[in-house]
This record gives C-alpha cells, sequence and structure tokens, in this order.
C-alpha cells in the first residue's frame, strides 16, 4: 500500500499540481451543453448546441433548440456512463485559438515555460507555433509533455531558427541543404529565417520544400536589399512575419529603404524609427506594382503573419507601457527587459515622441490597407502576437492583435478565422483543429460574452460596463479553456499567474515603475 501511495504521489508530482488544480479531464465523453457556437469558417453564430466529444474527438454537433425557447431534453444527446457534461447554456464557444508567432519566453526576460504557458492557456490559445526559442531539443521536450498534456501548455509546433546548432557559420549551398535535412531528422515541423545571401536562401528554402516543412521569415534589414518576400515565396516560403521585405518588395523607384546617412543597424532607436517610415517609400496602395506583388503572394499560397500588436507602442508609447495588465501580470524581469535600452532588443525609447508615433501611425494606415486587401482577395492572413518584448504580455497581445485586425477592416468573423482556421491551415493541421467539425480534435474557447459584439471580453482583465443600476462592473474573461479534451479553468490559470508575479514582486521587494520615474 505504501509502494503504491508512492507510486500515486509520484505521477501527481510529474503531472504537476497545477494540472489538477486547474484542469478537469479528458474524459472517455464530454458533452458540452446550450453553447452558441462561433466557429472558424466564417459561418454565423447558431445555438444553443450540444457539442459531444468522446475520446479527444468531436463526434456530434446537435442544435438542440431556438433562442428563448425552452430546450427539449428528451431530444438531446445522451451522457454515457462516466462522461462529463458541462453547462455552457447561454454561453459562446469559439475552437482553440492558434498564435503563429510565439517564443516561449525567454532567459533576458527571465519568462518560465509554466508562466508563458498560463498566460497563454488563459486567454484560449490551444496551439502555438513557436519560432525560435532556446533550442530544438528544449523546445522539443516541451512539445513532448504537452502532447502527453502532463504540464500545462498549449500544443506546440516547432520553427528552428535558420543555423541554430550549426559548429559552423552556413556559408555554401550544400551546408544549408545539410542543416535542413537534420533539422528535419531532429524532429522539427519547420525554419524560420532572417534571412540569408540569396544563393543560401534558396537551397535551404527549395530543401525544406522538398522535405515538406513549412517555413516563416522576419526578413531583416542585414539581407532583405537582395532579397525580398517575393524571391522567399518564389523559392518556397509558407509564411512572412511582421512587414518586412514586404515594402521592399513594393519599391518602384529604388532598391534600399532611405537610410539616413549616419544611420546603425545596432542602435535600435535607429532601426525601428525608420522602419516607421518604410511603407510611404513603397507603391501605393491599388497600384499596378502593388496589386501585382499581392496577386502573385496569392497565387503562391502565401501566408502573411502581420503581428501589428508588437510594434503598436511605436505609434502609441503610454498606451502600450500603461496598459493595465502590467501591475498585476508582468513579471519584475519583464517589466525591466521592456525599459529604454541600448542592449535590449526592442528597448528603443532612447528618444520617442510625437514626430515618430506620427510616422507610425501613417505607416499602419498603409501596412492596414495592404492586409485587409490581401485577405478581401482571398489572401490568408494569420493572428501571432510575438509577445515578451515592447511592452506586449503574453496571451494579453493576442487578444490585442484580434482587434488591430478589426481595426484594419476586418470583420469580427473574419478576425476569428484568422485566429482559428487560417492558422490551421497555415500549419497544416486544418484536418484536426481551427474549426469545430465533427472528426477533429477538441479545442474550443467558452465565453460568457459574446466576443463578436466586443473583442475586449476575451481579455483576462475582461471588458469594462454600466449596469443599469450605474454600478461599473467587468465582463467576461475567457471561462474555459479546453485542449484536447480537457477542461481549463481560465480565470484559475489568470489567477495563479497574479500569485506567480505577486511572489516575485515580494521577494525582490520591487513596484512596477514607468521609465525615468523615481
Amino acid at each position: 500500500m505504501k509502494k503504491l501511495l508512492l507510486v500515486l504521489i509520484t505521477t501527481i508530482s510529474f503531472l504537476g499540481y497545477s494540472q489538477n488544480e486547474f484542469s478537469e479531464g479528458p474524459f472517455n465523453q464530454l458533452i458540452i451543453r446550450g453553447v452558441t457556437l462561433i466557429n472558424g469558417n466564417g459561418a454565423p453564430p447558431r445555438g444553443p448546441v450540444d457539442i459531444v466529444v468522446e475520446n479527444n474527438k468531436i463526434v456530434e454537433i446537435k442544435v438542440v433548440g431556438y433562442p428563448g425557447v425552452a430546450i427539449d431534453n428528451t431530444k438531446r444527446p445522451q451522457l454515457k456512463p462516466g462522461g462529463k457534461e458541462l453547462d455552457c447554456y447561454g454561453m459562446y464557444l469559439l475552437p482553440g485559438f492558434v498564435d503563429m508567432h510565439t517564443h516561449i519566453g525567454g532567459e533576458a526576460q527571465g519568462a518560465d515555460y509554466d508562466y508563458v504557458f498560463k498566460l497563454w492557456m488563459a486567454h484560449g490559445v490551444t496551439t502555438v507555433r513557436e519560432v525560435g526559442g532556446r533550442g530544438l531539443a528544449w523546445s522539443n521536450d516541451l512539445k513532448k509533455k504537452s502532447n502527453a498534456n502532463s504540464i500545462i501548455a498549449p500544443r506546440i509546433i516547432t520553427h528552428t531558427i535558420f543555423g541554430q546548432g550549426s559548429k559552423n557559420e552556413i556559408s555554401t549551398p550544400e551546408m544549408a541543404r545539410e542543416w535542413v535535412r537534420q533539422n528535419a531528422k531532429d524532429g522539427a515541423d519547420g525554419i524560420k529565417f532572417f534571412g540569408a545571401p540569396p544563393e543560401i536562401m534558396q537551397a535551404a528554402l527549395d530543401e525544406n520544400k522538398k522535405l515538406g516543412l513549412r517555413s516563416a521569415c522576419h526578413h531583416a534589414q542585414m539581407d532583405v536589399a537582395r532579397w525580398n518576400v517575393l524571391h522567399s515565396a518564389r523559392a518556397g516560403l509558407t509564411s512572412m512575419e511582421h512587414w518586412y521585405g514586404l515594402p521592399e518588395a513594393l519599391f518602384e523607384d529604388r532598391t534600399v529603404q532611405d537610410y539616413p546617412l549616419d544611420y546603425n543597424y545596432q542602435n535600435e532607436q535607429h532601426r525601428f524609427e525608420e522602419a516607421g517610415k518604410l511603407w510611404k517609400q513603397a507603391a501605393p496602395p491599388y497600384s499596378d506594382h502593388w496589386n501585382k506583388v499581392m496577386d502573385e503572394l496569392i497565387a503562391l499560397d502565401f501566408t502573411l503573419d502581420p503581428t501589428l500588436n508588437i510594434y503598436e507602442a511605436s505609434r502609441d508609447l503610454q498606451r502600450a507601457r500603461r496598459a493595465e495588465w502590467h501591475e498585476e501580470y508582468t513579471l519584475p524581469s519583464l517589466w525591466e527587459f521592456y525599459q529604454p535600452s541600448k542592449i535590449s532588443h526592442g528597448s528603443y525609447w532612447h528618444d520617442w515622441g510625437t514626430e515618430q508615433e506620427v510616422e507610425w501611425k501613417n505607416n499602419y494606415k498603409l501596412w492596414m490597407t495592404f492586409i485587409n486587401e490581401y485577405k478581401n482577395r482571398g489572401g490568408r492572413v494569420t493572428t501571432g502576437s510575438d509577445s515578451g518584448f515592447i511592452f506586449q504580455l503574453y496571451g494579453f497581445a493576442y487578444i490585442r492583435e484580434m482587434e488591430l485586425l478589426r481595426e484594419a477592416g476586418f470583420h469580427p468573423l473574419e478576425v476569428i478565422r484568422s485566429s482559428t482556421l487560417n492558422g490551421a491551415e497555415a500549419l497544416g493541421m486544418d484536418d484536426k483543429i481551427g474549426t469545430v467539425a465533427v472528426g477533429k480534435l477538441a479545442d474550443f474557447v467558452v465565453v460568457d460574452e459574446n466576443p463578436l459584439k466586443n473583442l475586449k471580453v476575451l481579455y483576462g482583465t475582461g471588458a469594462i460596463r454600466l449596469t443599469e443600476a450605474n454600478e461599473v462592473v467587468r465582463v467576461g474573461g475567457v471561462t474555459y479553456t479546453i485542449k484536447d479534451g480537457i477542461i481549463y479553468d481560465a480565470k484559475k490559470l489568470l489567477q495563479d499567474v497574479k500569485t506567480i508575479v505577486q511572489q516575485q514582486k515580494e521577494k525582490q521587494d520591487y513596484k512596477i515603475k514607468q521609465p525615468g520615474v523615481e
């Protein structure tokens, strides 16, 4: 008996205290009762419906009534012995969210994976594409644990940074091909590029395409003058991040951006200030060249993952640094990383003011115009956050990205599609996730407010509302995040993050202060 007890304690310890504290399941059968379904395929909401899951597969989606009419319980799916019912009448259910641009914490930020994962899961993110981290072995270990549901974590898709782990700098096409083959053998799902000489990029992308793996690229300024987004897409790149390389493909009267002659790429203020002037150097919206580039990218089935949120501080620094969640959910080490610095990436607030923000606001208008039209013509746009930099916090930043897609012109249903089905398609996983459909995995987001009317209800901090009694209340926040049929209490996950942050503050006697304030 003592041996059995020891085994049980050891097993619980491996699964993690949090797994028992914050989740239920999996179950041989799970029936989610009475929800209004907002699917990821662009269809309008419908409900009430009962969704039946058996062994992590959706087996039935049954309309069980009409709004305002009592449900006839005799016509509902029946619960089997050992099954679990989740009463969600009057609530809204969406497919699990896919974050297409993530980094699982960072040593410089002091963000442990448990902290990061709980923030993502608390905001309904059930699948993440990690585009560069602490190494493939480390990421694959977390991926394995996530697949086994032995830790609280979203599903992890790994993209190794090109060249990471190589003993020597990749300097020939054959070295590039060999690295790509080894990366696949090591279990990566794809590659994250920042750019390279044209012959290296051509070889690496060609080899990766032959292996059937996917890819992403942040077209950094070091190589973009010779290799822009169009070159990458033609060579087999499947998606781009941010927008670097796209304005360069749209140039008509130049081949490099209009750098000041004292520009230094290692100076973060230079780098980001000048980036805010880049879109206005490109071909104007709807011009012949602008249309030609867009149409070719769409024909190549190329995915845009804009990550609008990560540069929002560039157009409104005060908004980003005063976001209400920083006080309770941002780690002291992460807050320090965000501060003005000549070393920390993205901490470019050396002398940031009105002129820089106005340039970036105009930059966004042109950027958003391209993204929205790309979507309108049938191009794929996904939702990614790139959190952990520039005052953007894991989970919260993902919901902000949804809001910015809405600002760009997306209908709320198109925002949800970008955050679910489009991400699944870009990953080649739309047969498993992305919509609520029979045969797919049980990944869901359940919220008690209608996110189509107000995306802010998806924030962990909810949305502000004034009641008929003139009382100010908070509404929303994800109620349940369901991944692989396991029900996670999103609000408890968020509370645990708050506790982690509070403990760190007490340990360090730390108080968040705004830059330059004593």
